[in-house]
């Protein structure tokens, strides 16, 4: 799939959880429990389509302009539109119908439901993978501006690169967080260890960070 930023890009909106349907064997992106996005897969796994939600005389002007957007693949085809994860759709115009879609889905509520939706998402998304509540650190504001808002390119991780433990939990394993994984605390943890902690201070860390996970 050319669009290899998709996943990443969903999940940095405000309320998006994934998950994978096995019945219809596609990865659903969904904001309050309702899907706004979709990656379905063929046999071998791999992307078929790429679903979303536009108004219907959209989605009917781009089938028009592209040929690589098409009527939703086993959806309502007024208001679904499918495109292909391989075709010459513009990285830019899928980002753009991508928030539409999220935004169209996300409309649908109420504005009470809305603001709860969001209002719990700035809870959610201030605690790290590893289970460290961000806003509590000195360092987020200012040097730092989050573990989820900087993709766990953290001021203390390599320059460039993820936190080790960001890198394992979500850019490889594709969990949500590390709450996920039944190896909790791990090796990367233990590596990872804040070094103005003392030993004592650092299993205490540890153990509050993983009763937040759970």
């Amino acid at each position: 799939m050319r669009y290899e930023w998709i996943d990443e890009y969903l999940l940095s909106k405000a309320g998006v959880t994934k998950d994978l349907q096995a019945d219809w064997n596609w990865i659903r992106y969904q904001i309050g429990g309702k899907m706004f996005a979709a990656v379905c897969l063929s046999g071998n796994n791999e992307p078929k389509y790429i679903t979303l939600k536009l108004e219907p005389a959209e989605g009917e002007f781009l089938r028009s302009q592209y040929e690589d957007i098409i009527p939703g693949y086993y959806m309502n085809k007024v208001h679904w539109n499918s495109v292909n994860p391989d075709g010459a759709v513009p990285d830019d115009l899928l980002k753009d119908l991508l928030d539409k879609s999220y935004k169209l889905v996300l409309g649908g509520f109420s504005k009470k439901k809305q603001q709860e939706i969001l209002s719990n998402t700035v809870a959610v998304n201030t605690l790290s993978c590893c289970g460290t509540e961000c806003s509590t650190c000195k360092c987020y504001g200012n040097m730092c501006k989050g573990c989820n808002e900087s993709l766990g390119k953290v001021f203390h991780a390599p320059e460039g690169q993820a936190c080790p433990i960001y890198e394992c939990s979500i850019n490889q394993k594709k969990y949500k967080g590390c709450g996920a994984c039944d190896s909790v605390p791990c090796d990367i943890w233990r590596k990872t260890k804040d070094p103005s902690y003392s030993d004592e201070e650092f299993e205490k860390s540890i153990e509050e960070r993983v009763s937040r996970l759970r």
